[in-house]
C-alpha cells in the first residue's frame, strides 16, 4: 500500500527523451540543491509553474507500525535537476526551498547521464544509491533490457555492481549485474 500516489517526476513527460540542450539554447541545465526533505515540495511547485525538471525517485518498501507500505524516495536526496532559462530559475529560487543553485559546464554529458539514469529506474531492476563513487573498470552493458548504458563496474561482497554516475554530483546508482552481460570499454 502506497503512503501516498507517486507524482510525475519528470515535466514536460519527454524532456529526457530527446537532448533537450540542442532545443533552445537560453535553456540550461541546473543542478539545484534543496533544503532537507523538499525534494518532491519542490518537484510540485516547479510543475505548477510549469518549470522543466528531473527528480530521480525509486519505490522502497518500509514497515510502519506493522504494515508495510511502498514509499517513493529520491534516488540522490538534495537534489533536483532544472532545465530552463534564466526567469525559470529565478522562478525556482522563489520557492523558498532551494538551498543554492549549481550551474552544469558539460551541459550534453549531465544530460547523457540522466538520461541514464531514467532508463536504469524504468528497466525496474532493483537500484541501490550510490554516495561515494568509487575508481573501477569502464563497462557497457552488451545484452538485456540495459544494453547499451555505460558504467563503472564496482566489485563488493555479494558481486559485481554496475553503476550509473552522474559525475557533476558524484553521485550514481547501481544494480547488480552478472559477468556474461557486460563488456570492457576503452
Amino acid at each position: 500500500m502506497p503512503v501516498l500516489a507517486a507524482e510525475p517526476t519528470v515535466f514536460p513527460a519527454t524532456l529526457l527523451e530527446t537532448e533537450a540542450t540542442s532545443a533552445n539554447n537560453e535553456r540550461q541545465w541546473s543542478v539545484l540543491h534543496v533544503r532537507p526533505r523538499q525534494e518532491k515540495a519542490l518537484a510540485r511547485g516547479l510543475r505548477a509553474l510549469e518549470v522543466p525538471f528531473y527528480l530521480p525517485t525509486v519505490s522502497r518498501r518500509l514497515r510502519i507500525r506493522g504494515r508495510i507500505v511502498t514509499s517513493q524516495l529520491p534516488l540522490f536526496p538534495g537534489y533536483v535537476f532544472l532545465h530552463g532559462d534564466r526567469d525559470q530559475r529565478l522562478a525556482a529560487l522563489g520557492t523558498q526551498r532551494i538551498v543554492r543553485t549549481l550551474p552544469v559546464v558539460n551541459q550534453g554529458g549531465l544530460w547523457l547521464d540522466l538520461r541514464q539514469i531514467d532508463l536504469l529506474i524504468r528497466s525496474g531492476a532493483p537500484i541501490t544509491p550510490e554516495d561515494r563513487l568509487q575508481p573501477g573498470m569502464a563497462v557497457e552493458i552488451r545484452s538485456g533490457p540495459l544494453a547499451g548504458l555505460k558504467g563503472t563496474i564496482l566489485r563488493c561482497g555479494t558481486g559485481r555492481r554496475f553503476i550509473v554516475a552522474v559525475d557533476f554530483i558524484q553521485r550514481g546508482a547501481s544494480v547488480e549485474l552478472d559477468d556474461c552481460c557486460l563488456t570492457s570499454v576503452d
